[in-house]
């Protein structure tokens, strides 16, 4: 029985996909469930799983645009399974290559010689040793002989050229970018061009968060089993803040305004097949524990190629952070149809006035990238004050003053 294998709809609204990556070959007995395929769609690679056991035939090359239900494969499940796992087809690949250097042979040619003459433009010897010695090409000198031919007075004065490499891998190769990394491109210009978007910015003293880390990080990995990180601590900053400016955690649509009661913060992170935005679902619910353990599990799944279109649909707040990278200022782009998204940065010690004294301590940009058609400049400055207040006070505005409750210790 021959079973049609079609591409399964990745989630609402995607109505094509591209196979990224064939994991079988033509002909290969694969089994039930094992996967086959990546396929993107325009928000995240996913696997196809073979919906059958038996010997598959490709319908489809890599690199090609699919829609959802078309068939790409074809399975003959009354196929019986090759000793020692070979594929079915081999023999016939092996003999693809004779016939194949069969139709080449009467092609093959005595190639035609083109070598330069001394009569239609090579150096003379006395000519070619010059420029050898000066390390000169000699396609860059052109000759003053007849028909074109290169002379020792052209030799003698010939100059290597200081603006032209020569000798050096030049080497270019074309790619087409994956349906996942057009899409990101896509909504990045998009959100350029049809928001007015305006970036403000602030700095953080990380101190106190440095002092609780070092005080709880191992009690808190020991009992949770995920580390205590600084993403809980902006989650908890941005949540708060978000709460006080309400309309940064709104978006536009039409004519109107859609404000949020619930805080799904899209933490941007990255992975094989580029950027993804997987989101923390009613982060303002969540517990420091919730958080770090949430955005390892996205992390995670990113990394491993398993991360879904649900994991990355919704978000009404974006953090990105480019800290991690060494980014030390940026300008973050909104993530569409958010209004807002905050850029995190690096950490660099840094002298700073302190009640009159010159102090150093651990720094770090914010910034602040938002829709101002939504957000005022007060609600923009209003949240990222914010934001640094929750992060340079963390145990009383973030903790209620109970850093062992807040961590669950």
């Amino acid at each position: 029985m021959i079973l049609e294998m079609k591409v399964p709809s990745p989630g609402e609204s995607i109505t094509e996909v591209e196979i990224a990556t064939w994991l079988v070959k033509d002909g290969d007995y694969v089994e039930k469930d094992q996967a086959i395929a990546e396929v993107d769609s325009d928000k995240a690679t996913l696997e196809l799983p073979a919906e059958a056991s038996g010997i598959i035939t490709l319908k489809a090359e890599e690199g090609d645009a699919v829609a959802v239900g078309q068939v790409v494969c074809l399975i003959d499940t009354g196929a019986a399974k090759p000793e020692g796992g070979a594929p079915a087809k081999e023999e016939k690949k092996e003999e693809a290559p004779k016939a194949e250097a069969k139709k080449e042979e009467p092609k093959k040619e005595e190639p035609k010689k083109e070598e330069k003459t001394y009569a239609s433009g090579a150096p003379s010897p006395a000519a070619r040793k010059i420029l050898e010695e000066k390390n000169i090409d000699p396609a860059q000198v052109s000759g003053t002989g007849k028909g074109g031919r290169i002379t020792k007075d052209d030799a003698v004065n010939a100059k290597a050229s200081m603006g032209t490499p020569t000798g050096g891998n030049r080497g270019s190769e074309r790619s087409k970018l994956s349906m996942l990394r057009r899409k990101v491109a896509e909504r990045l210009v998009s959100a350029k061009n049809e928001t007015a978007m305006l970036t403000t910015f602030n700095e953080v003293n990380m101190t106190p968060i440095y002092k609780l880390r070092n005080e709880y990080k191992d009690a808190f990995k020991d009992k949770h089993g995920v580390g205590l990180g600084f993403m809980s601590f902006f989650t908890k900053a941005v949540v708060r803040a978000l709460q006080l400016y309400p309309d940064v955690n709104s978006m536009i649509d039409g004519d109107y305004k859609i404000s949020y009661d619930f805080c799904d913060i899209s933490v941007a992170v990255s992975g094989p097949k580029g950027l993804m935005v997987p989101v923390v679902r009613n982060a303002e619910a969540l517990s420091f524990r919730g958080i770090e353990a949430e955005i390892k599990r996205l992390a995670t799944r990113a990394r491993d190629g398993q991360i879904t279109v649900d994991d990355m649909t919704g978000g009404t707040f974006t953090i990105s952070n480019g800290g991690v990278f060494g980014s030390m200022l940026s300008t973050p782009i909104i993530n569409p149809p958010q209004s807002g998204i905050l850029g995190m940065h690096n950490i660099i010690e840094r002298p700073i006035a302190v009640d009159g004294k010159v102090e150093i301590h651990p720094m770090m940009y914010v910034a602040l990238s938002y829709d101002h058609r939504i957000i005022d400049g007060r609600e923009s400055v209003g949240f990222l004050v914010a934001v640094k207040e929750g992060l340079e006070n963390p145990a009383e505005l973030l903790m209620d003053n109970n850093p062992k409750k807040a961590l669950e210790l």
